[in-house]
């Protein structure tokens, strides 16, 4: 089997960082008691919101510090 090539792994490597991070920022807030689906307007809202945007740029770093690691990461962005 052929490797993927780098120009494929980078955008799939996000994504998928992307919405681990998200996903567990949404776990976080489920388990503090907050439902994002339910508490739409006021404090935990906006606090579930935060959190859900925190992890999923957590976890888009995560996945940019993996493909730099390996070597798949270009100087550009």
């Amino acid at each position: 089997m052929a490797a993927m090539p780098p120009a494929l792994i980078r955008p799939l490597a996000r994504g998928v960082g992307f919405i681990a991070g998200a996903l567990a920022g949404y776990w976080l807030a489920r388990l503090l008691g907050i439902d994002v689906l339910r508490d739409l307007q006021g404090g935990k809202g906006v606090l579930a919101a935060a959190l859900i945007g925190l992890g999923g740029g957590i976890g888009l770093a995560a996945a940019r510090r993996w493909c730099a690691l390996r070597g798949y990461e270009s100087s550009g962005k």
